[in-house]
Parts: structure tokens; C-alpha cells; sequence
């Protein structure tokens, strides 16, 4: 959605009608998650994507129609497709587009002006079953707009979205027709806009520089920090959405951080490595990695220990930070790291896609590694930073 939104906002106000098309589902290789949006207006205007451009076309034709009509309607596409060579996914994938008519009456604007002020919104969609196609509810945190046709129904659909919300999840659900869960008579699909996930990055370096360029691209809000005024600079990091000048245990300490925050200690120094990783370890953090040779992180462990660090909290680190690509440059490192995070975050083997037999875009499904090709002996990754 964010992707799409200036262009919404600016048909909204030149009144021009559109129709919105959304990934509700998707199975295999899929290329586009559930809630990538494509936007058609009554000029012919297209914004977004819905795949790979493998069914752009059916699915502006589709839209079309539904600006037409007015009335919503459900497509899947796949290789299944009798016409699959025109409009079936090259990849393998099947996934399910809903598309219906977009605009001020559903709660568009409330929604993008949440979205763009990082306030948490849900919004939830009837996709099939006993209840009108489309019918939406918004869910935030304190109130709801809208309905999915029954009160009850609105009620379990509400309590589920806060709770999706909370964990900035999207999926979706299955009810009974007046709410009753463990049943399969209405699929409602929950698209949760949470506030970008957060990375925070402590030590004022080359290497902060290049990671809070990747990781902004990725969608984190970045803040770099370090305590040493003449490097916490925001003309040294102008892709990082703040820097701070104050020592990094003390920023942490009075920063929130959820199980969507990334942190990474690139400080290299213990007078600021032990007292921030000490801190950083009482957080939910999703993933906790910090700079340093094996030797200088073998000398942190015990300083973390002196702290009363349990092994088990020095487990969840990820020292020294980084897949292994044999990264040189800090450019190369913030890939590495960002690798990294991304595996983590979604269960990837960190393997190549050339030696796996599972579905490229898989979707919850396992990865199988075939027999490993032999490599050539080389120098290990620069992101592991002279280990």
C-alpha cells in the first residue's frame, strides 16, 4: 500500500474513481506477498504490482470491470489457468487477487493518513464465504469504522486484528457467520500497517553508514547512535531517519523496542559493546549482532558474565554479525548483515537457491538443500571483521 499511496491521495482529490486490487492469498511461488496492491483509476491509470508482471494485464482488465460495476470481485491465477499462457504465473505460484471499487466511502483516507503518521491500523476484508465480498472493517488500537454485515462477526474480527496488529502481522482468518471461531464459513483477510520495524545501530562508522543506507531501503526506521559528537552527525548518515549523539546504553535504555526491533553494535569498543549488549539483552529484540573478531568477542562473553549475562541471553547474539559472502567493503558487510536479518526474520537456510528443490517464494514451506558443490578455499567474510 505505501508504495501506491501518493498516487491514491492524489486521485482522491481530483475525485477520480479507482479500483484497488490486493493479494489476499498466495501458494508456491508466488511472487508478490499477500497485501501488495495494484491501483487502476478511470483514466487507465496503473500503479503497483500485484506479481511479476505476469498478470498485471489480466488483472487491469479485471479492475476495469470492477470500475465498471461497482460490484467486488475475487481472481485467482495460476498455473492451473485455462488460459495460463496469457495469464497464469511463469513461476509456478498461485496466488488470489481481490478487486473492488477504492475511495472515501471505505475508510481509504482515515487509513492512509494512519499509515503515513505510523499509526497503527488494521484493516480486515471479507474474501469469501456467507458474508458480502469486500466488506471492510478498520480496526485501530482505541476504535473500528465499518462493518463485515453481522456485530458478532465484527467483534471476533476486531479482537483478532488488535491482536495481529500487535505482532504487525498480516493473514487471514476463518470464522462461522456470526463470529464463531474454528470455523470455515467466512474468510476474512487482516492486512496489518504497523509502523516500519526499527533497526538501531550503535558506533558512528563506515560501517553504519552503508548498513542504515541498506537497511532503510529494506523498510527499518534507522537510527544510528554514538556518543562521540564529532561522528554522530546526521551529514555522515543521510540515509538513517535519525542520529543521536548520547552513549548507546543510555539511548537504549529509553528507546522502546519490540520483537520487530533490530539491533546491531558496531561500536567495536567494550567501554560501549558490554553496557549496551547488557541492556539490549533485557529487550524482545528479533535479532541482537554485534561487530568483532572471535577473540574480541570471546573477551565481551566474559565481560558480559562479570554482568551477570546468563548463556542463555548470550545465545541470542549474533557474533560475529553477518552470513558469510566474503564481504570486503562496508557495502559488502551491510549486505551481509542485512542477509542475515532477513534469514532470521523469515526462516531462510542462507544457502543458495541453486542448490534447494522447494518453491523459490515459498510461503511457510520448508526449504530442502541438495548435495552441497564443491568450493574453492578462500578468506573468510570481512563481516566477521577480522575473527
Amino acid at each position: 500500500m505505501r508504495e501506491v499511496m501518493p498516487q491514491l491521495r492524489r486521485w482522491m482529490a481530483e475525485g477520480s474513481a479507482f479500483a484497488l486490487a490486493t493479494v489476499v492469498g498466495a501458494r508456491g511461488s508466488a511472487p508478490r506477498d499477500p497485501g501488495a496492491v495494484m491501483a487502476v483509476n478511470a483514466s487507465g491509470e496503473a500503479v503497483g504490482s500485484v506479481s511479476g508482471g505476469c498478470v498485471e494485464g489480466a488483472v487491469y482488465e479485471a479492475a476495469t470491470e470492477v470500475l465498471r460495476t461497482g460490484v467486488p470481485r475475487r481472481e485467482r491465477y495460476g498455473v492451473s489457468d485455462e488460459d495460463a499462457f496469457s495469464v497464469g504465473l511463469t513461476c509456478g505460484g498461485v496466488i488470489d487477487i481481490l478487486i473492488r471499487p477504492g475511495g472515501p466511502a471505505l475508510s481509504l483516507p482515515q487509513v492512509l493518513t494512519s499509515i503515513e503518521r505510523e499509526q497503527p491500523v488494521a484493516v480486515a476484508t471479507v474474501t469469501g464465504g456467507q458474508a458480502p465480498l469486500g466488506a471492510q472493517l478498520t480496526v485501530w488500537q482505541d476504535r473500528t469504522l465499518g462493518s463485515l454485515g453481522e456485530d458478532r462477526l465484527d467483534a471476533a474480527v476486531r479482537d483478532d486484528a488488535r491482536g495481529l496488529l500487535a505482532q504487525g502481522i498480516t493473514a487471514t482468518e476463518h470464522y462461522g457467520p456470526y463470529g464463531e471461531r474454528r470455523m470455515d464459513q467466512v474468510a476474512v483477510f487482516i492486512q496489518s500497517f504497523a509502523p516500519p520495524p526499527r533497526m538501531l545501530i550503535y558506533g558512528a562508522n563506515a560501517f553504519a553508514a552503508a548498513l542504515s543506507g541498506t537497511a532503510a531501503r529494506l523498510g527499518y526506521r534507522v537510527t544510528v547512535c554514538d556518543a562521540r559528537p564529532v561522528f554522530a552527525t546526521a551529514a555522515r548518515f543521510p540515509e538513517a531517519h535519525e542520529v543521536v549523539c548520547a552513549w548507546p546504553h543510555d539511548h537504549l535504555s529509553r528507546t522502546d523496542v519490540n520483537e520487530r526491533t533490530v539491533i546491531c553494535v558496531l561500536t567495536h569498543d567494550p567501554k560501549f559493546d558490554v553496557s549496551v549488549l547488557t541492556a539490549a539483552l533485557r529487550t524482545p529484540a528479533a535479532y541482537i549482532g554485534v561487530m568483532g573478531s572471535r577473540r574480541t568477542h570471546r573477551d565481551r562473553t566474559a565481560r558480559l558474565r562479570a554482568q551477570g549475562v546468563t548463556d542463555a541471553d548470550i545465545a541470542r547474539l549474533a557474533s560475529p554479525l553477518g552470513l558469510d559472502l566474503g564481504a570486503r567493503t562496508p557495502e559488502e558487510t551491510a549486505v551481509s548483515i542485512a542477509a542475515e536479518v532477513i534469514q532470521r526474520r523469515w526462516g531462510g537456510t542462507g544457502l543458495p537457491l541453486s542448490g534447494l528443490t522447494a518453491d523459490i517464494h515459498a510461503h511457510g514451506a520448508s526449504q530442502t538443500a541438495a548435495p552441497a558443490r564443491p568450493q574453492a578455499s578462500r578468506p573468510v567474510d570481512a563481516a566477521h571483521h577480522h575473527r
